[in-house]
């Protein structure tokens, strides 16, 4: 991991311009030694900061080397929506393009990166409870929430890539190996998970959206409970119930709303950006466009036909919304950069397409209710049960279904899973979706064939651990089976 070796003994300070939901600055300025740093309440709270500032990520605009610079989330449309059957690039040209042909090798540059992108969140929490006891006393169980919080959200989504990986739950130095580089079995990883999770429930409120809630750490456990081996579905099935019996979250009437009408009443969690600021912006929506490309390289995250004629059976009025076509060019809409017109012959993308501002929403309220159904279903094929279907139907009136006609008598696992995916495409859900509905080697398999893409295999469904850390780990570190 690039900050591996330092993250123990050396963290970023951090330019802090707010705590509030207007916006997170969450970038370093300089690396100052931690001892030396942790002085006050106010220092504690910018390390804090600091960890949301990893989540963000480092617009690849702002520099382009992978050495010195973590992307944080902005690769994980490539480790997750690409490899579903939901999208793909446009060429066959580079790293970026092995994703959704699931030709990743241990070398991969994005896939590292994502990986040690994630570690050097878990490294700055952990450093964070470490010094916990520098904050004032009225404040150390809320730091310590959001940190805990911020570590179980990246140990889920390594656990979910790579399955089994090292379990460092504490401040290491550079010399401890065993802890920086052995793997332990997942069933570890997600009890790690559960308790940072439930202690962020407990010492939480509502009060943002851009940082950790408790109704963010309840979506999150929920998820958590429906996708580890042994699934807890009365436990995701309270959750959820709770956070909609909150009254503190609701659908937007119009869909479009939930994705530009920011922190809308409808998220519960959203990492933010500042469109043309480059030190805090993003450029993964340029990417997305194709036709009239705005991106550093051709179009990624394009739509697959597959995905279309799901959106026109099941979509509803979500498929405007969320996907366009330029004759053979299907482009996702959902993250369109700030000043893009669509309405002429030639598109225009703002300004800044590159130094965008669109926040990533990692949780909404949308997902809540169709995990609330899924966990009533409780791994089975179909349920009859209302407050299921009542769940599901919600979702399904706001895209324009009439809740008497349309309202089926029975729930099918396969109408939720289509139903989260004309919900829920391009915000990186799919690729779990199918794993946790245990269907993934089936859907890839068809999609595989269908597309060509003969490299696909079952064991690949798992990202590699990086070449680079099991070098690093002299031996101790192993790789996944196929790679």
């Amino acid at each position: 991991m690039k900050y591996l070796l330092y993250i123990s003994i050396v963290l970023s300070s951090i330019t802090l311009l707010s705590c509030d939901d207007d916006f997170l600055n969450p970038l370093p300025d300089s690396s100052i030694v931690v001892d030396a740093f942790y002085q006050s309440d106010a220092d504690v709270l910018a390390g804090v900061i600091g960890i949301y500032d990893a989540v963000q990520g480092v617009n690849e605009n702002t520099t382009t080397s992978l050495v010195s610079s973590n992307r944080g989330i902005q690769f994980e449309y490539m480790l997750s929506e690409m490899r579903s059957d939901n999208t793909r690039t446009k060429t066959l040209e580079g790293t970026k393009a092995d994703f959704h042909r699931y030709e990743v090798d241990a070398n991969n540059v994005q896939s590292e990166d994502y990986y040690e992108s994630m570690y050097d969140v878990i490294f700055r929490a952990n450093s964070i409870l470490n010094f916990i006891d520098v904050a004032d006393e009225s404040n150390q169980n809320r730091y310590s929430a959001e940190a805990r919080f911020l570590r179980a959200f990246a140990y889920f989504k390594l656990v979910r890539l790579f399955g089994s990986v090292p379990l460092v739950n504490t401040v290491v130095g550079p010399l401890e190996n065993e802890l920086l580089f052995s793997r332990v079995a997942e069933s570890e990883i997600y009890a790690l998970i559960e308790s940072d999770l439930q202690f962020a429930i407990d010492n939480l409120d509502n009060s943002y959206k851009s940082r950790a809630s408790k109704a963010a750490a309840q979506g999150l456990l929920a998820k958590a409970y429906l996708t580890q081996e042994n699934r807890n579905y009365s436990g995701a099935e309270q959750l959820c119930q709770d956070i909609i019996n909150s009254g503190d979250f609701a659908l937007e009437p119009d869909f479009y709303d939930v994705f530009y009408d920011e922190l809308n009443d409808e998220i519960l969690f959203a990492v933010q950006y500042e469109l043309g600021n480059s030190l805090e912006s993003q450029s993964y929506s340029s990417e997305f466009t194709a036709a009239f490309s705005q991106g550093r390289e051709d179009g990624h995250n394009l739509v697959n036909d597959n995905l279309i004629a799901d959106f026109n059976l099941y979509g509803g009025n979500r498929t405007a919304k969320s996907y366009i076509s330029f004759g053979d060019s299907h482009e996702v809409i959902k993250f369109l950069p700030e000043g893009t017109d669509l309405t002429g012959s030639t598109p225009t993308y703002g300004a800044s397409p590159r130094d965008a501002g669109n926040d990533w929403i990692v949780l909404r309220y949308a997902d809540v209710l169709l995990m609330h159904a899924e966990a009533i279903l409780a791994g089975g094929t179909e349920t009859t049960n209302g407050a299921a279907i009542d769940s599901y139907m919600e979702v399904r009136v706001r895209a324009g279904f009439d809740p008497i006609a349309d309202r089926p008598s029975i729930l099918t696992k396969e109408a939720l899973l289509v139903e989260r995916r004309v919900e829920l495409a391009f915000e990186n859900q799919r690729f779990y979706d199918l794993l946790r509905f245990g269907v993934a080697d089936a859907v890839m398999s068809a999609h595989a064939s269908e597309m060509g893409y003969t490299s696909y295999n079952s064991r690949l469904l798992l990202l590699p651990i990086p070449s680079r850390e099991i070098n690093l780990s002299a031996g101790l570190l192993s790789q996944n089976p196929g790679y």
